[in-house]
């Protein structure tokens, strides 16, 4: 690991952005999910996730969500709060997927039942999905 104060090391990207995701997490919590009116916007009202997170934002954005009176606009450093974000929540939305797809095939769901569930055209294209996050998700709990 480098040291901070190292002007000739470049830093770690991967550190950084470990540092930011939490980060991130508390900036958007604390402004604009700091009062309970403003939690209850949220699907969980008292822990702000990183899908949650973005999509406060996305809406504040918008406009699809209000602003509450003294609460502060949403800035650049939001944005890129709730961007820093993204790949966490993918990778969530990942895992949650294929476990939804495992305990599915584990309930007796067959594959052209779950394609259609998820909107695809073969049960090839279901299992081929299934690999994939298999995949994806495999190498995200390796790192």
């Amino acid at each position: 690991m480098t040291s901070p104060t190292d002007p000739f090391t470049p830093p770690s990207a991967d550190e950084a952005r470990a540092q930011r995701v939490y980060t991130s997490l508390f900036r958007i919590a604390e402004r604009h999910a700091a009062t309970d009116g403003q939690r209850r916007r949220q699907v969980h009202p008292h822990v702000l996730g990183p899908h949650e997170a973005i999509r406060l934002v996305s809406f504040l954005l918008s406009g699809a969500a209000l602003l509450d009176d003294g609460e502060a606009e949403v800035d650049r450093a939001d944005i890129t709060a709730a961007l820093t974000l993204i790949p966490l929540a993918r990778g969530e939305m990942d895992e949650l997927e294929l476990g939804l797809l495992d305990m599915a095939r584990g309930r007796g769901m067959t594959w052209p039942e779950i394609a259609f569930g998820l909107g695809l055209q073969t049960p090839q294209a279901a299992r081929q999905r299934h690999e994939r996050l298999t995949s994806r998700t495999e190498r995200t709990d390796g790192q």
